[in-house]
């Protein structure tokens, strides 16, 4: 048996923000990104110290909790970090052996198997620590039907199997920002823990501006469908992005969330309508732009209008576009991609995104 294969993951299960007001995160998730309310608990449920929001569209779904007391770990985390991902939940076909699998490799246990029952079956979860004070869930439903999980209510209901939204179907990577000097710590973690293989990697030759650059390693699953890019800040003349994130994060975390959808002018156009703000490249990136990744399907002026990326390897191609940070603070931010054969992560597109970014830091004084 292959070191893959004795640690199945089904999907990345849920993505759960710890924010200062979930009320206020749901609605922005549900008007800028067409997510619908499926499940909720607070104090109407009878939750007294927590308020979750279940928000979905295609195979994403998104948790926002806040807490309703002042001493509770969850407001601890968000005035330490401000608003950002708490836990990374994996669906897993047995939540206590994933527990076992991973602690008694090096992992350090947070929460052994919890058996959670209600009228729709028994939820059944395991929590290990990531980076930083990020959790890793592993989530076994194999016997749990209900709207989320025990202690929730749902609320909005999905005709057929998932909620078509405005097209952003599911997680294709998260990335986390580390320290200096965490990266191959955190990518031996995924390989010796969770039985992960490194994909690729990027050194500060291939992704630096004349300012700044970082270094990244990206770790997957056995099955190539769960990806975890880590990086770190590098020496440049100016602050990174990643040293500017873990900054203001106040340590590691996840920088941002890549979200497939099969039609990115439709998506981002919808996107735009509903006030989400994207990063700008300038005018320039676009000329000669089929010279340098060749034919492709889209319109290439509408992807101009609409500041979409464009890359090719040797598989196909892709398209991507990043959204401006979504806190007043500069952490968390997401990215929308679309497929076309390529497995890569724009490469190409590196430089001219850095140099957006930088264009950001230096409007907020922080190049």
């Amino acid at each position: 048996m292959s070191v893959e294969d004795q640690f199945p993951i089904k999907r990345v299960d849920h993505i759960e923000f710890y924010v200062g007001n979930a009320k206020q995160s749901a609605a922005y998730y549900r008007d800028g990104f067409g997510f619908l309310k499926t499940a909720y608990r607070g104090m109407e449920t009878g939750d007294r110290e927590v308020a979750s929001y279940v928000m979905e569209q295609g195979h994403v779904r998104f948790v926002v909790s806040a807490a309703t007391v002042r001493d509770h770990e969850i407001a601890h985390h968000a005035h330490k970090h401000g608003d950002g991902v708490a836990v990374i939940a994996m669906e897993v076909p047995d939540a206590d052996y994933a527990y076992r699998f991973t602690t008694e490799r090096g992992a350090e246990g947070v929460t052994p198997l919890q058996c959670l029952t209600d009228d729709h079956g028994e939820y059944r979860y395991s929590i290990i620590q990531g980076y930083g004070d990020t959790l890793f869930k592993f989530v076994d439903r194999s016997d749990y039907n209900g709207a989320f999980a025990p202690g929730y209510e749902q609320r909005e209901v999905i005709e057929g199997k998932t909620h078509p939204g405005i097209g952003l179907a599911s997680v294709d990577h998260i990335v986390g920002n580390v320290e200096l000097g965490g990266m191959d710590k955190w990518v031996r973690f995924f390989e010796e823990v969770m039985g992960f293989s490194m994909l690729t990697h990027f050194d500060d030759d291939d992704i630096s501006t004349e300012y700044s650059a970082l270094m990244s390693k990206v770790v997957q699953d056995g099955t190539g469908k769960i990806k975890f890019p880590i990086n770190e800040p590098a020496e440049g003349r100016r602050k990174s992005q990643i040293q500017e994130y873990l900054d203001y994060y106040g340590g590691p975390g996840v920088q941002h969330i890549a979200i497939i959808t099969g039609d990115i002018i439709s998506t981002v156009a919808a996107m735009r309508q509903r006030g989400i703000e994207f990063l700008q490249v300038p005018p320039t990136y676009y000329e000669n732009l089929t010279e340098r990744v060749g034919d492709i399907k889209e319109d290439i002026d509408r992807i101009a209008d609409l500041n979409i990326l464009v890359d090719r390897d040797e598989e196909g191609y892709l398209l991507q576009i990043f959204t401006k940070p979504i806190e007043d603070i500069p952490t968390i931010f997401f990215e929308i991609i679309q497929r076309h054969g390529s497995r890569g992560f724009g490469v190409g597109n590196f430089k001219a995104l850095f140099e957006a970014i930088e264009q950001e830091q230096a409007l907020r004084g922080n190049l």
